[in-house]
């Protein structure tokens, strides 16, 4: 029987909840209940009958949760399917910046803090590099998505970036591109990047207690092409999307601890993880993101405010004429059109019934 983060939070959550109960903040708490109550009674749902052999079905509410493998896994085609008004026919980069570990612990007491200068500053950082004449030489974009977590659910914030090879002149009449192997010598970028985080942490004040050898030691920048146009947005669409670990991985829980699968990062093989109910949860949490956080931004020509000079750049180059093959097409539309209930007894399809109401007191959080 397949096992899932949902049922490892109902059996282990009340106990964990009771013992760190001064010290779980509010978005954990919410983000726990959320994924416990997910697609059960305790959310309502909707009765559906078939009207040929009379077998009654119950489909229950998802609770939409940000951090809930089962509502997040299907997302990524209709954000796809959203960013074709921005889709530049060009080839793309996957730029990633990751925060060094000496300054992790930072991170996870001062999140939106620390979250939100990873963002500006990276992004920053690279447009001033990209704006120098001997790499772009004018204004670039950037769809930036953060994740927190390493393969084993450690605690390892980084950015990916989709970048396109190229930017704006400064006349705004020309667009200049990019060889398509190179964008910006990542070396370089680094070293921008920790000035200006080592900066602005000062700025912020207060006793952030970082070692000194973080500013000392390279960080890293990691930058590789991704293809041309659509090819490289659904490169990006799952990263936008993906949870700290979905069901799929989560092997067995037995005996009160939980066994999952991960890939090395190192050698790309596929390894086993065996941690104790209380210390899996506490893995999964640490990757809440602060209530109300914007985990995908954009930057540049694909910021809200500089849509004028997208549409520029792409008059410029003209129309993206990639399309969709004819199987994403066909899932697409499949993705586009709601479900069909089809009865488990005889195959046809099932006609919705009454709703059903949520149980009082285990609505969602």
């Amino acid at each position: 029987m397949a096992v899932e983060l949902a049922e490892i939070f109902r059996q282990c959550g009340p106990a964990y909840r009771q013992k760190y109960a001064d010290r779980i903040p509010t978005n954990h708490l919410q983000a726990m209940r959320a994924i416990e109550t997910c697609r059960t009674a305790a959310l309502g749902g909707q009765v559906f009958v078939c009207p040929d052999c009379q077998e009654v079905q119950y489909s229950y509410h998802s609770c939409r949760n940000r951090h809930c493998p089962k509502c997040q896994c299907e997302k990524g085609q209709a954000w796809l399917e959203q960013q074709q008004a921005m889709l530049l026919p060009v080839p793309y980069f996957l730029l990633t910046f990751t925060l060094p570990a000496g300054l992790r612990e930072v991170a996870r007491h001062h999140q939106r803090i620390v979250y939100d200068l990873l963002f500006r500053l990276s992004a920053e950082a690279t447009r001033q590099l990209a704006s120098d004449p001997q790499f772009v030489g004018g204004q670039i974009g950037l769809v930036g998505v953060l994740h927190t977590w390493g393969r084993n659910l450690s605690y390892h914030p980084h950015i990916h970036y989709l970048v396109p090879a190229g930017g704006l002149a400064k006349d705004g009449q020309r667009w200049l591109g990019t060889r398509y192997e190179f964008l910006v010598p990542v070396k370089a970028l680094s070293k921008i990047f920790r000035a200006k985080m080592h900066q602005a942490l000062q700025k912020v004040g207060g006793d952030w207690s970082i070692p000194a050898e973080v500013w000392q030691r390279d960080w890293v920048v990691h930058c590789k092409p991704v293809g041309c146009g659509r090819q490289a947005l659904k490169y990006l669409a799952p990263y936008i999307f993906r949870v700290a670990i979905g069901n799929k991985r989560i092997l067995a829980f037995e005996n009160n601890q939980v066994t999952f699968l991960y890939r090395a990062s190192d050698t790309g093989q596929e390894r086993r993880c065996t941690l104790r109910a209380e210390d899996f949860i506490h893995r999964f949490l640490q990757h809440v993101l602060p209530k109300g956080f914007v985990k995908v931004r954009y930057f540049g020509f694909f910021s809200a405010g500089s849509r004028k000079r997208l549409e520029r750049i792409q008059h410029l180059l003209g129309p993206a004429k990639e399309s969709a093959s004819p199987e994403e097409q066909v899932l697409e539309t499949v993705s586009r059109s709601q479900p069909v209930h089809r009865c488990p007894v005889c195959g046809h399809p099932m006609q919705p019934g009454s709703l059903i109401p949520p149980t009082p007191g285990r609505g969602p959080p």
